[in-house]
Parts: C-alpha cells; sequence; structure tokens
C-alpha cells in the first residue's frame, strides 16, 4: 500500500512538472503598456467579420461562433477564429481574404467557439504568432505546435502595433482577453464573449486606457439578460462614453435587438461577410 502512495506521488509530481515545462515553453508577448496610448490613429481601419452567429453577406455561412480580421495598421491581426474549421475557412476565402498577409491571431478565451477555426488558419499560414491569454491549458498548444506555430502569452494590457493592444486578461472564472483599438474618437472594444461582464469589461478598459470607449461590438453574453438588465447596461456604457454599439454572437437574438432600438443609427450591424471601417 505504501509503495503504491509513493508511486501516485511521484507520478503526481512529474505530472506537475511536466505541465510546468510546457507552459514555461511559451514566452509573454513583449510590448508596451497603455501608458503610452497617445492620442490615436486617424487613419481607416478595416475590421472583416469572418465568423458570426447571423449572416450580413450572401455566400457567406452563420455558425456559432465569432471571428474578425483587423487591417489597416501596422499589422495585419485576427481575432479569434470560430467553432469550425471549414466553416472559417470557407467564409474566409469567399472573403477574398488573404491568410499569408496575417501576422498574429490572438484567442480571446479557451473556448471551442472562439478558438475551433485555428487548424484551419494554421494550415494555410503556418507563420501566424498565436498569442493566449496565460491561464490556458496545456491540451491547447497542441495546436499551433502541430504546424510549427509560434505561441505567445498574454497576462497584462499590452501593445499590439501602433493603435491596437490587448486588453489583458480580465476575469477569474473564464478569464478572457479583449481588443481595443486607440483612434482618435475614443476607444473601440472588441469582445470575444464578455464572460467577465461587458460592463466590467469596458470599465476595466477606462481604467487601464485613461480614455472614453467610442464603440464596442462583439459578444456580449447576455442570452438571459432581461430588457431591464439591458437597459442598465445600455445606461452604464452611456456613461463610459460609448456611442457606437455592434451586439452580436452570444448576447442574444432578443437582446440585440433592444440594443439595437436603444441605439438607432448608432447601432452597427455585424454578422459574416460585413466590413466595418473605423476611422
Amino acid at each position: 500500500m505504501e509503495a503504491k502512495i509513493f508511486l501516485s506521488v511521484i507520478l503526481a509530481f512529474t505530472l506537475l512538472n511536466i505541465s510546468c515545462s510546457q507552459k514555461d515553453n511559451h514566452k509573454y508577448y513583449a510590448g508596451k503598456g497603455p501608458e503610452f496610448i497617445g492620442d490615436g490613429i486617424t487613419a481607416p481601419v478595416r475590421v472583416h467579420i469572418i465568423y458570426d452567429n447571423y449572416v450580413y453577406k450572401e455566400g457567406t455561412q452563420a455558425d456559432w461562433g465569432f471571428s474578425v480580421l483587423i487591417e489597416g495598421l501596422e499589422k495585419c491581426i485576427l481575432f479569434d477564429t470560430g467553432t469550425k474549421p471549414e466553416i472559417f475557412e470557407s467564409n474566409f476565402r469567399k472573403m477574398g481574404l488573404d491568410a499569408t498577409k496575417i501576422d498574429e491571431v490572438f484567442i480571446s478565451h479557451e473556448h471551442r467557439d472562439h478558438f475551433g477555426g485555428l487548424s484551419a488558419l494554421l494550415n494555410m499560414n503556418p507563420d501566424v504568432k498565436v498569442v493566449v491569454p496565460e491561464t490556458f491549458s496545456n491540451k491547447f498548444f497542441r495546436i499551433p505546435e502541430a504546424t510549427g506555430s509560434v505561441a505567445e502569452l498574454v497576462s497584462k494590457p499590452v501593445q499590439l502595433c501602433n493603435g491596437l493592444y490587448s486588453t489583458g486578461i480580465i476575469g477569474n472564472t473564464i478569464p478572457e482577453q479583449s481588443m481595443v483599438l486607440n483612434t482618435s474618437k475614443g476607444l473601440v472594444v472588441m469582445t470575444g464573449c464578455s464572460h467577465p461582464g461587458i460592463i466590467n469589461i469596458l470599465k476595466q478598459v477606462k481604467k487601464d486606457f485613461g480614455k472614453d470607449i467610442y464603440m464596442v461590438f462583439g459578444g456580449f453574453h447576455l442570452m438571459n439578460s432581461s430588457q431591464k438588465q439591458i437597459n442598465s447596461i445600455i445606461d452604464s456604457m452611456h456613461e463610459l462614453g460609448v456611442q457606437k454599439c455592434g451586439a452580436t454572437h452570444c448576447t442574444g437574438e432578443k437582446q440585440i435587438q433592444w440594443f439595437r432600438e436603444a441605439f438607432g443609427e448608432n447601432f452597427v450591424e455585424m454578422g459574416t461577410g460585413n466590413i466595418l471601417t473605423i476611422i
């Protein structure tokens, strides 16, 4: 019995060391923090919606998940990859996008509807750097390792290129990173699923970056929220300076409609195949 206990302890210790060593193999993403944010970009930035629950352009396919490609900056950056590799690749190609131009892909959190299409992207371009929160499990890293792609970790807010940032990890139960575009009109926040709470994310962004939030879009994870709760969230958004809103993905259909009615002409329609131009 003592021998079995001893062997169990040794095995657990060995697995722990392997787990730690695998995580140690990945370095952290290097870059400035939001204290160097500056005045904001003035040139147009294009955001291509590759994966979403809703169709905007006929010929593309909707599915549960989210992915957008950001062009017009120093780097071409993909944010999330949706759920199914075949749908991601199909929409990607139908939109006439070029995988070889993508420099980096940032995954918001470790749920398949945000990283499931990663294998398709890496098969098209294995040179893409994959950047994820440091909380990701070792199992995830088998995906970039299969194509020899580089993976790096994020913990705190970090600059990706001039005008674009990761929020770093926000939340504890389901840690998540969002993207922040610094424009002359204010901050544009792109969210994956907003598991930490959309208002919590926006408040943290405003605190860390010290500017009003001009626009927010992505998944808000409000499917079970009442209209009263949505109205309270909208009020909080306005207090934070939000002028434009594009609620989609896991927000909920009724809830999206309530955002649409509240923001009126300032509601940003999302959906696969759409291209947002942000200036």
